[in-house]
């Protein structure tokens, strides 16, 4: 029987690799040691980190409620201006005081001041009358001037009528900004604008322009006072329900046009106003034809034009105005976007409102 034979190393040559792999394994086995000291040196900072942080959220949170405390105060002390102010226009409506400019013109220096609360409405209640009746009266004049009676004394009576109307309108409004009544300055200078516009009308010599212009000028005020109709009897209404409600003063009028309290049940009014107001648009590319005719030599038709165009743009303006009003109104409450540095302001925050809600 043969044996293997095996070569055994010589025991001096074996021990220099096994100290070299003993050591190599040694080395290997501290590295993680190491890793271990960092991680934890790490953590500790994440832990200190995460307790800064935790503070300065704690303190931002309570420096947001100190703000949001001091921003309700100054809610409450703006509101309580705002009523304080209606309180001093309402007394001040009991009082005496200085006639303007225009019924110093008109009446003199004659004290309008009435002095009780009888005799204001009184005056509004006669005053919303005088509307109506005048309105239904120049409704059926202008259908008589366009159906029936295609006379220049006929023209000259309706123009005269509606001179007198508005002049009227104007006096009766100023007295009654004098004893309380919240009349918006657009709404006297639309007046204003109208008086002087029938003036005109009054003034326009018989000739072919005139002919021209005459139909559709009738038409859209039959028109018109249609609407006023309309207005003035859904807008006493609904005034009247918001009175009892105390949401709106006892002095507010009914207007032509559309006013931010009408949102609440009277939109149906826009279809109507918004031809009217297109009609006038039309009225003035009409009369911007009219002016450059060759035959056109009345200084008369780029007046109404230029009137025509202010109308127009003062109703756009305007509405897209209460549009707006209404839209930051129901977002952020009762905001208004007028004087600009407030629209802008109202801007920032709508937009701040969106990214926060995405």
């Amino acid at each position: 029987m043969i044996f293997p034979s095996y070569s055994f190393p010589r025991p001096g040559y074996a021990i220099f690799p096994l100290l070299q792999m003993f050591l190599t394994n040694f080395v290997y086995l501290c590295d993680p040691q190491e890793t271990h000291k960092i991680y934890r040196q790490k953590l500790d900072e994440l832990t200190s980190l995460q307790a800064t942080c935790s503070s300065a959220i704690g303190k931002q949170r309570k420096c947001l409620k100190d703000l949001r405390h001091k921003v309700k105060l100054i809610t409450d002390i703006k509101t309580q201006i705002k009523d304080k102010e209606n309180v001093f226009f309402d007394m001040e409506a009991y009082l005496p005081k200085k006639n303007g400019l225009y019924l110093n013109l008109v009446l003199g220096n004659v004290n309008v001041t009435l002095l009780s609360n009888q005799a204001k409405f009184a005056y509004k209640d006669e005053y919303e009358k005088f509307k109506l009746y005048m309105t239904i009266i120049l409704m059926f004049g202008a259908i008589t001037c366009l159906f029936f009676l295609n006379c220049r004394v006929t023209d000259e009576i309706f123009n005269f009528l509606l001179v007198w109307y508005y002049c009227t309108l104007t006096i009766r409004e100023s007295i009654l900004m004098s004893n309380g009544s919240r009349i918006k300055g657009w709404w006297v200078s639309h007046h204003y604008v109208s008086t002087f516009l029938s003036g005109v009308m009054l003034t326009w010599p018989e000739g072919p322009m005139y002919q021209m212009f005459r139909s559709q000028f009738l038409a859209f005020s039959i028109y018109q006072s249609f609407v006023q109709f309309l207005q003035y009897y859904y807008q006493s209404g609904c005034l009247y329900r918001l009175r009892a409600l105390g949401e709106r003063n006892q002095l507010d009028l009914t207007v032509e046009g559309f006013q931010s309290w009408m949102w609440r049940g009277l939109t149906f009014l826009l279809p109507f106003l918004f031809f009217g107001h297109f009609w006038q648009l039309y009225n003035a590319v009409t009369l911007f034809r009219l002016a450059g005719h060759e035959d056109c030599k009345e200084w008369q038709v780029r007046i109404v034009l230029a009137s025509s165009c202010c109308f127009y743009l003062k109703s756009l303006v305007h509405f897209a105005y209460l549009c707006l009003s209404s839209v930051f109104k129901s977002t952020f409450g009762a905001i208004y976007i007028w004087p600009p540095y407030k629209f802008k302001r109202c801007v920032s925050l709508y937009q701040a409102k969106l990214h926060t809600s995405t």
